[in-house]
């Protein structure tokens, strides 16, 4: 299908059929991921991030308890340190 580009704003727009959306599963709001492969081809796709900050905050908190704690940097530079 052959779609037209426009002006919005300083960026340019490109307007999806609804069939397109439909088979795609995208809706209004949603993210896209767009590449631009070695040959200059454009390719969209729904995105895979989330984008709700409670999901996300969520998600970092369960990053954080997951990462290993250490000794304290400041406290051993303080335990080298020569006065």
């Amino acid at each position: 299908m052959r779609l037209q580009v426009s002006k919005w704003g300083n960026s340019l727009a490109v307007r999806l059929p609804a069939s397109y959306a439909k088979q795609s599963g995208i809706h209004s709001g949603d993210y896209l991921e767009a590449t631009i492969t070695p040959s200059g081809e454009m390719r969209l796709a729904p995105s895979t991030l989330s984008t709700n900050k409670v999901s996300l905050l969520k998600a970092l908190a369960s990053l954080h308890a997951s990462l290993p704690q250490t000794t304290s940097v400041m406290d051993a530079l303080r335990e080298e340190a020569r006065y």
